[in-house]
């Protein structure tokens, strides 16, 4: 039962921390490292749960994605899909050829704890640049700019960048608003973690079992609730509040793990 509770904890923080900037690949790594919670082989829970997350964009995004699937003679609708596969691109080719690699170097509490209070400080910065928005919509983003967006997501390899805080921060710096970048981000994570869990669950499928698959489904149903209530509020709270709360956050929350590992 100790097992089904931290996968049920683990869930609720994939969902509240997936679409924030504060990286949910980071507060998983610590946070389970804490509980101990091993859960199945290959980081296969960690990234299947993702999913979760990805459903509630479906959901809250339902009548925008199905107005683009029903309307692809439209040249908007083309547009859309087209900037979210070509931004999709960078971290599937990368994700095939370094995925692993960098993952075996780089994942570990210590390292994660670090990468938050950089990226508070990163963040920060761009927030304190003048911006001046040239591009209002996901359609409007060229595919230039597209291609560059995916290539900041490649940044999140490393374990606490975060996926949302790295494509938000580079579309911002690109001239996208923060509206715009915000739900870019969104769409952009459908494909990127429909992927990463096919290949992991690939790659792990003969070690997974009946009860992994049970964990697996508290933690999924888990992040879906939690992600439902950050989609449907976050494109608010960004406009009146900006980046920069995610960013203090990041700092604290880092500064503290950070402390803790390194007194044990």
């Amino acid at each position: 039962m100790t097992a089904y509770f931290d996968a049920l904890i683990l869930g609720l923080i994939e969902g509240l921390t997936e679409f924030l900037p504060i990286s949910s690949t980071a507060h998983l790594l610590l946070i389970g490292d804490f509980l101990g919670f091993e859960g199945p082989p290959g980081k296969t829970f960690e990234i299947v749960i993702q999913l979760g997350s990805i459903l509630a964009i479906c959901v809250v995004y339902w009548g925008k994605l199905w107005s683009v699937a029903s309307s692809l003679d439209q040249p908007g609708s083309r547009a859309f899909v087209r900037n979210i596969l070509i931004a999709f691109l960078p971290a599937c080719i990368a994700g095939a050829f370094l995925y692993k690699y960098i993952r075996q170097l780089l994942d570990t509490p210590i390292v994660a704890a670090i990468a938050l209070i950089v990226g508070g400080f990163v963040i920060l910065a761009i927030e304190k640049m003048v911006h001046t928005p040239r591009v209002h919509t996901v359609e409007d983003i060229s595919p230039k700019r597209a291609l560059a967006i995916g290539a900041c997501q490649v940044l999140a390899m490393v374990p606490g960048v975060s996926r949302a805080g790295a494509t938000i921060m580079g579309s911002l710096l690109l001239g996208v608003d923060r509206r715009t970048a915000t739900e870019f981000s969104f769409f952009l994570a459908i494909p990127t973690m429909i992927g990463a869990s096919a290949y992991s669950i690939y790659k792990n499928w003969s070690a997974l079992s009946f009860d992994n698959a049970a964990l697996i489904a508290v933690g999924f149903v888990a992040a879906f609730l939690a992600a439902l209530l950050v989609v449907r509020s976050l494109v608010v709270f960004v406009g009146r509040h900006g980046f920069a709360p995610f960013a203090w956050y990041r700092i604290a929350f880092g500064g503290t793990m950070l402390v803790l590992l390194l007194m044990r």
